[in-house]
């Protein structure tokens, strides 16, 4: 099979991007922007691609994967996975870089997975082979499709900052929010906290995106918001699948609290600062030796 045949057809993409907008100019700003907007969510579906397959299969497989199958539905979707990853990484949709990040994102979330379920946070209902104690392999992959994500629309929409923080602040950040998802069971939550120092330093940051030619802007919290609140409604639909439940839906699913949005928003700065390290380490390098 030709892997590199499969990001074949964004060069059409990209002509029939330009045909469209020869044509709809004459038509006004508001024919352009609907093109625009278009243009918008088809990249976003590229940048989710991952995530997005991921939730269709722990749909389907919740649905229609057979009870009596030889192979755990955990472990089905554990080598699902891994497929759907080579596949990004042999059409080249997925760099080698970018896989590395969203690798060892897969090793922080399984860690952080492993000390969830030991101390009842949420469980793994069904049997599986491929798994950590009471963590199936699959987990982890639910955590890198956040980097996935991240780093493709990073690339696709051609990110640049204005006011950014300084990267080391940014790190230290992200290591004390990891560190309270573990410690908060033992010590006084600081979450309120983090939440100031995430407003202080990522406050006065914009984001510049371009979605075809012309870059666009808009507070990189508010970016930050919208990412969280879409893996929330994952989030949601995983626990109908019951891929994975916390202990008040043990006896009957309801949605997962709008509170868990702040978890969310907060694991995003992990992922965030994981992924800029890609983007961002070589313009410092650069700068440097300069």
């Amino acid at each position: 099979m030709n892997f590199k045949a499969i990001a074949l057809p964004w060069r059409y993409v990209n002509v029939l991007d330009w045909q469209l907008a020869r044509r709809l100019r004459p038509h006004g700003r508001l024919a352009v922007f609907a093109h625009e907007f278009v243009c918008f969510g088809v990249k976003q579906a590229s940048a989710c691609l991952f995530g997005g397959l991921m939730v269709a299969l722990l749909l389907a497989t919740w649905r229609w994967y057979p009870a009596d199958a030889p192979l755990a539905r955990y472990d089905f979707l554990t080598l699902a996975a891994l497929a759907i990853q080579l596949v990004l990484l042999l059409s080249r949709l997925e760099s080698i870089e970018e896989a590395r990040v969203i690798l060892l994102f897969h090793v922080v979330g399984t860690l952080m997975e492993l000390f969830k379920t030991s101390v009842g946070s949420w469980e793994y209902p069904e049997p599986s082979l491929l798994r950590l104690g009471d963590v199936p392999l699959f987990s982890g992959f639910m955590y890198a499709s956040i980097g996935s994500y991240l780093a493709r629309a990073w690339r696709l929409f051609d990110f640049r900052f204005t006011r950014h923080p300084p990267f080391r602040s940014t790190v230290v950040l992200a290591m004390a929010i990891y560190l309270n998802f573990f410690t908060h069971h033992y010590l006084p939550d600081i979450r309120a906290l983090l939440f100031v120092a995430l407003a202080w330093l990522f406050g006065p940051c914009w984001v510049h995106f371009r979605v075809r030619r012309v870059h666009r802007r808009m507070p990189l919290l508010l970016g930050f918001v919208l990412v969280a609140l879409f893996i929330w409604f994952a989030e949601n639909v995983g626990t109908l699948s019951k891929a994975w439940l916390y202990p008040a839906q043990r006896h009957g699913w309801h949605m997962v609290p709008l509170g868990k949005l702040g978890a969310w928003l907060l694991l995003m700065v992990i992922s965030y600062v994981m992924v800029s390290a890609v983007h961002m380490w070589p313009m410092r390098s650069a700068r440097r030796t300069s």
